[in-house]
């Protein structure tokens, strides 16, 4: 092969390897890059959740997501009461009797622990979803009896159930029950149709021998015959709503203390959502403006405190 031939071959392969090389640099370059997924928009920081300040010389609350701090023994024959927060309470007497009272226990205050596994009955004030709560639920698991008003009884549906009304008593162990008035609205569900009347809205005074004698006002504003309770069952502790809007706020609670003559008052149905204003420190200071003599005791979610 002369010089011209080989320089002929050299300049074809040259050819050949640009172009191959050409070829590959063009359909790398035409492939289309995936389409790149537009960053996902960062998830809304969640709401507050309802908080219960820490206060000098009482217990931690147990709040969402926090262990509960060892609760003070009970002195023996001792009633407790152990806050689920909202209108949510345990009560324990020292006659063996443990009663639920509104127990919506999973509500955005009630502490993370075990729920109770005994009970021997349950008390629901009205027909909202935020006092029936776990009602049917806890019936099921522990046998307890539900005792509410006679057409919410129906709609709760529990197997072991007794209807009453206003005026009415039952008693469980230790513990008389008495069925008061209050003043508020009682609708079950939330269906098309709209809530399903149940009954009236309703309040109870538990008389425990050997203790206290404790008003659940349930859903309530102050109103004239708290009077007439106190004239006929004299109450020692009150558990009051505060929040406001759906209920009495601090000023109605401290007149109803007042009524009530009652020496202890606990606050209840606040902070639980937003709207619920009010604050055991506003209800300390309406009690001292009006010259209530009853004195607060504040509970923390969770922990469980003696009632005298």
């Amino acid at each position: 092969m002369n010089r011209s031939s080989i320089l002929c071959v050299t300049l074809l392969l040259a050819g050949a390897v640009s172009a191959a090389h050409a070829d590959v640099e063009y359909n790398m370059s035409d492939k289309k890059a995936p389409a790149a997924h537009p960053a996902a928009a960062p998830a809304p920081a969640p709401a507050p959740g309802p908080s219960i300040s820490d206060k000098g010389g009482m217990a931690s609350p147990v709040v969402p997501g926090k262990p509960a701090a060892p609760a003070p023994a009970a002195a023996p024959g001792a009633t407790t009461a152990t806050w689920w927060g909202h209108a949510a309470w345990i009560i324990a007497t020292p006659g063996g009797a443990t009663i639920a009272i509104d127990p919506y226990l999973d509500n955005p205050m009630a502490p993370k622990i075990e729920q109770p596994k005994t009970l021997d009955a349950i008390l629901v004030t009205h027909g909202h979803g935020d006092h029936v709560g776990n009602a049917a639920d806890l019936a099921k698991k522990t046998g307890a009896k539900v005792i509410a008003a006679y057409e919410l009884t129906g709609l709760i549906g529990a197997a072991n159930s007794e209807g009453m009304n206003i005026g009415g008593t039952v008693v469980v162990k230790d513990a008389t029950i008495h069925l008061v008035e209050a003043v508020h609205s009682s609708g079950f569900g939330q269906d098309k149709a709209g809530p399903k009347y149940a009954g009236p809205a309703m309040g109870y005074v538990i008389e425990i021998a050997k203790g206290p004698v404790i008003y659940h006002a349930g859903d309530t504003d102050v109103f004239a015959g708290m009077a007439l309770i106190a004239e006929r069952y004299h109450p020692t502790i009150a558990l009051l709503p505060i929040g406001g809007h759906f209920t009495m706020d601090p000023t109605g609670a401290a007149l109803a203390a007042k009524l009530l003559k009652v020496k202890t008052v606990v606050p209840m149905h606040f902070g639980t959502y937003p709207i619920l204003t009010g604050t055991p420190d506003e209800l300390v200071a309406a009690l001292k403006k009006q010259k209530v003599s009853a004195k607060m005791l504040e509970f923390r979610s969770g922990i469980s405190q003696t009632l005298k």
